[in-house]
């Protein structure tokens, strides 16, 4: 129970809100899911205001406790912390159902755009739409490579980081996992030399704000389940281990192992488990493979897919149910059933690309449960962070080369594109638009110069 002053300066009891029950944190949670657009930040913010300020199911240092944590994991941030709050909240089944719900109406979206797209993207319509989003993608992602290196870059040293990064992923084509482990290494050694370059520490917003008590308040008895146990531990790890074992046997099984869903299981966890630094940091990752060493889809379709993906609810990284529908649809994973496979495949996909962020949280969190304290970015993500803002440069460049010179270099500059793109990425950084209205204004744009063309 806490007082605080209204209008007149007359104490006002706030009380604590009653405790909430599985289904109404299950509703909260399914509304979330449809919500949830603004890439983490925007997402991470929505929790925020309706968790903390509003519902106050989870105190302001708590919540940032637990964000944290999901900020040093590799995966998506903002579904880690639902997670986190939901196991928090209502234990193991807790944090599955919001894990899930975060992510499942997004997949269900994608799918049915993914069967427009396919079966309509060449009607003059659509491909007009998509005409204006490709460089409005474009600018995207050099906002996000500007926005990441203006927090990420504060040392010489870390600038020289992303400009290596940038020359190996570009001009050698090193595999994102070398580059990623390169400069944990990096990182590592440095903190030892020169230890101001490599000491960020993460940090979200200011002085925590009250917001009256909380249903999980700052000094809330900690349930059973929140306590460390290296026996539990283990238990967690040897449960999801082999249940990954299980469903990648069982799609050995079905297809064999170098069949098209057994190999998207197996790319989609290795990509799991190196998304630091976000959705763009592990895209190039996934056109290195999906795109060039597999060709489950093109070049083409991997921008169009980005686009259908800033559009949707949901963290960005749900791209790959693009990639799964396009890459089932077109390699006949259930014959002439093409629907029916694409739609298995985005389901594969999505299910081995976030089952990791479900084990890093039922596994960690009790640990992080026992240590309130404030926690530090360790010195190898701190290179891992730098390298990964040459990564997303990269995967900027890529995307201009195809969509400014869609015959290829050789070819003419496709002028309209380079005009969007521009008044794209002024929009983004210089007014703060945010990326829905920028999308939107750019597939009207795209409609009209296609039918002008």
């Amino acid at each position: 129970m806490a007082t605080i002053n209204d209008s007149l300066n007359t104490p006002v009891t706030v009380q604590a809100p009653g405790n909430v029950g599985f289904w109404e944190a299950f509703a909260y949670w399914l509304r979330l899911g449809f919500i949830s657009f603004g890439g983490p930040a925007g997402q991470i913010a929505i929790m925020h205001r309706e968790l903390v300020e509003e519902r106050r199911w989870i105190s302001e240092k708590r919540f940032l406790h637990a964000l944290n944590y999901c900020m040093l994991l590799p995966g998506p941030e903002a579904q880690q912390l639902a997670t986190y709050i939901g196991w928090l909240m209502h234990r193991t089944l807790g944090g599955i159902v919001a894990g899930a719900l975060f992510v499942l109406p997004s997949l269900v979206i994608l799918i049915a755009l993914s069967w427009i797209y396919l079966r309509f993207g060449d009607v003059p319509v659509v491909a007009g739409v998509l005409y204006g989003i490709k460089p409005a993608v474009t600018a995207i992602v050099v906002a996000a490579a500007w926005r990441i290196g203006s927090r990420a870059l504060k040392h010489p040293l870390l600038w020289a980081l992303a400009v290596a990064a940038f020359a190996a992923i570009f001009a050698f084509n090193v595999p994102f996992p070398l580059i990623v482990l390169t400069a944990a290494l990096l990182g590592w050694v440095g903190a030892r030399i020169v230890p101001s370059a490599f000491d960020g520490s993460s940090a979200h917003g200011g002085a925590a704000t009250a917001h009256g008590p909380a249903v999980i308040d700052d000094d809330t008895p900690r349930a059973m389940h929140t306590h460390w146990s290296g026996r539990h531990a283990l238990r967690v790890l040897l449960a999801f281990l082999l249940l990954w074992a299980a469903l990648i046997g069982l799609l050995v099984l079905l297809v064999q192992w170098d069949g098209t869903l057994a190999q998207m299981a197996w790319f989609f966890t290795k990509a799991a488990l190196l998304t630091f630094g976000g959705a763009y940091a592990v895209l190039p990752y996934v056109v290195q493979g999906a795109v060039e060493h597999y060709g489950w889809l093109t070049t083409a379709q991997m921008m169009d897919g980005l686009a259908l993906g800033e559009t949707t609810p949901g963290p960005l990284i749900m791209v790959v149910a693009f990639v799964g529908f396009v890459g089932g649809w077109g390699q006949q994973v259930l014959g002439e059933a093409q629907f029916a496979g694409g739609a298995l495949a985005a389901a594969v996909v999505t299910l081995f690309t976030f089952l990791p962020s479900f084990l890093f949280i039922l596994l960690g969190a009790p640990f992080i449960e026992s240590t309130h304290g404030q926690l530090h970015f360790t010195a190898p993500l701190t290179g891992i962070t730098a390298a990964v803002v040459g990564v997303i440069v990269n995967l900027a460049v890529f995307f201009a080369l195809h969509v400014w010179w869609p015959s290829g270099l050789e070819g003419a500059v496709d002028a309209p594109s380079v005009l969007i793109s521009t008044a794209a990425l002024v929009a983004l950084t210089r007014f703060k638009v945010g990326v829905i209205p920028v999308i939107v204004a750019c597939g009207l744009s795209g409609l009209v110069l296609h039918a002008l063309i």
